[in-house]
């Protein structure tokens, strides 16, 4: 773990059904302003895990990655939550055109997945998700480990 950062939940052997309920129960938590960084190889389920954050806030219509759009608001939940995914962001800039920074700075909620190709310009404080799959151990075994900087 980095300097700096507080663990603040490990779970091992994660199914799909664990993936969404940690997901529920962090965005049953949610605080406006709050800044969740989605992480992990494709496949591992961080567009359930976003799921589950999306029906913890009250959002009850269809969740994807918005990986052509790069966000997607949804405002009918208890807070506002726009989902980033960042994916097939080839610069930066990108993010500037998208007026990031009121997404980032607003009263909402913000999901971003693939959050470390947008590394330097995320906050200082964000909530991180990491999503860990390890074949060796069995095809539906996955880690999920958050920690807050």
């Amino acid at each position: 773990m980095e300097s700096g950062q507080k663990n603040v939940v490990m779970k091992e052997n994660a199914s799909w059904e664990d993936t969404y309920s940690l997901g529920f129960e962090m965005g049953q938590q949610a605080k406006p302003g709050e800044i969740y960084c989605l992480d992990g190889d494709l496949g591992v389920g961080k567009t359930v895990f976003a799921q589950g954050f999306a029906a913890g806030l009250g959002i009850a219509g269809t969740v994807n990655s918005p990986t052509f759009t790069i966000v997607q608001p949804y405002e009918e939940g208890r807070l506002p939550l726009y989902h980033f995914d960042v994916y097939r962001i080839g610069d930066v800039e990108e993010m500037e055109e998208i007026g990031y920074e009121d997404y980032f700075y607003g009263d909402g909620v913000c999901l971003i997945e693939w959050s470390r190709l947008i590394e330097e310009i995320l906050p200082h404080k964000v909530i991180r998700v990491l999503i860990e799959k390890e074949p060796s151990r069995g095809f539906d075994y996955r880690r999920i480990t958050v920690t807050e900087d």
